[in-house]
């Protein structure tokens, strides 16, 4: 089937949106190089990107690369080529940049080549390094998010795999940053607790429930919106009016909310990335927003479906159980019936057989319903019951009885009792 022009742009849009955060994340490579001088490899000079690197001035001309990097195992290396005159290269080397709160350790691949003088004589080494941090970070949120994906392969519990995400991004990000997940009711009009494993549980359990609405924290906001909302100074900033005094004592100084949307653009739930002091988003840090956010929707989206599926196959159950009790209370009605049935048709049996019993008895010339007195009346109409006893009795009596006496009726036509009855 060939696509449309509509779905190819579509498409090609995603392409690139994922080609751009993975370049954001990645980050461009820069080069730092330094040409050191000396056996104690003194910065003769350097490019401004080894000074930015290391947070110094490239008025520290002429210090010695232990006192920038001090007790580093990179002065070993560099110890080594400069007596040897050997070329040496090491990649992913950890190193400590920067000093006390602004201290954070960076990845570089190095070279290190010999310096010579006209006479072959070694007079330093050169460095060139690339730092590899960010691709570092990449590749471990990468296979971070591969294990995720296979937790939602495996249909492992939302809770769980949520979780997992926002340990993941708070353990592998370079700053500081607490990860929250709320999930969206059906409505769509109120933010539930989802997972935030480094929030406190007060802070988490104030704004289980919140609504979603215009100015309504940054999460309310971006799930009003169905898009992400910067916030980067929660003291400051108005859709934090009715929030501040729980962000504050929460120790929340930024919130950072991304829309968490399904496949036909319905609202799952927000992810929200908070820091503890007031904070601009870089590049890399909207692109590991959005790529979680996708990681979050593909879990919340299979939860649903598991959750509809299993709600389907209860009310299944509940009407296969509520047919077979049907069933079960219609064969016990059937069974009844045939039970009375057969108990009316032995019954009648009964009767028939009483009455032929008493059909062949003598016709008694005097009434038998006169009691213990007895009455002479002629005996005119021959009366019976359900049970088969039958009588003969005179006009009056025969009247009595089938007013007075439950089930009695004139037991004969063809004797002329009836008329008789009747014409009396």
């Amino acid at each position: 089937m060939t696509a449309t022009p509509g779905a190819r742009a579509a498409r090609d849009r995603i392409g690139d949106t994922a080609e751009q955060d993975l370049r954001a994340l990645i980050g461009e490579s820069v080069a730092v190089i330094a040409a050191l001088t000396g056996p104690e490899h003194r910065v003769e000079s350097a490019n401004p990107a080894f000074f930015a690197a290391l947070g110094d001035e490239p008025a520290r001309l002429g210090v010695t690369l232990a006192e920038l990097l001090p007790e580093h195992s990179v002065i070993g290396v560099l110890d080594q080529v400069y007596r040897t005159g050997e070329p040496h290269t090491a990649r992913d080397v950890p190193v400590q940049l920067g000093t006390g709160a602004h201290v954070r350790e960076a990845f570089f691949d190095f070279t290190f080549e010999p310096r010579r003088a006209d006479g072959d004589a070694i007079t330093g080494v050169r460095m060139i390094g690339v730092e590899t941090t960010q691709v570092k970070h990449a590749q471990r949120l990468m296979a971070e998010q591969r294990v995720l994906v296979e937790q939602i392969a495996r249909q492992a519990p939302l809770a769980e795999v949520l979780d997992g995400m926002a340990r993941c991004i708070e353990n592998l990000t370079p700053q500081q940053v607490l990860v929250s997940v709320l999930l969206a009711d059906l409505d769509g009009l109120h933010l539930r607790h989802g997972a935030a494993p480094s929030l406190p549980d007060f802070y988490n359990a104030a704004i289980d429930g919140i609504a979603t609405g215009e100015g309504i924290g940054s999460c309310g906001t971006a799930a009003h919106r169905r898009e992400p909302v910067i916030v980067t100074d929660i003291g400051t900033d108005p859709f934090w009016d009715d929030f501040r005094d729980l962000a504050q004592r929460a120790e929340l100084a930024a919130c950072w909310s991304t829309p968490i949307l399904a496949r036909d653009g319905s609202l799952l739930g927000t992810f929200a990335m908070y820091h503890p002091t007031p904070r601009v988003p870089q590049d890399s840090d909207l692109a590991l927003a959005r790529i979680f956010a996708g990681t979050a929707s593909l879990a919340i989206e299979r939860h649903h479906i598991e959750q509809a599926k299993a709600a389907a196959e209860a009310r299944a159950e509940a009407a296969r159980t509520e047919l077979a009790e049907a069933l079960r209370a219609e064969h016990k009605l059937r069974a009844e019936a045939e039970q009375r049935a057969e108990a009316a048709a032995e019954l009648a049996t009964r009767m028939r057989s009483a009455a032929a019993a008493q059909a062949d008895a003598p016709h008694p010339e005097r009434c038998q319903l006169g009691g213990p007195e007895g009455c002479t009346a002629p005996a005119e109409i021959k009366i019976a019951d359900s049970w088969g006893d039958a009588a003969w009795g005179c006009a009056n009596h025969v009247e009595e009885a089938l007013l007075n006496v439950r089930s009695v009726f004139i037991a004969s036509e063809e004797l002329g009792g009836l008329a008789a009855y009747v014409n009396r």
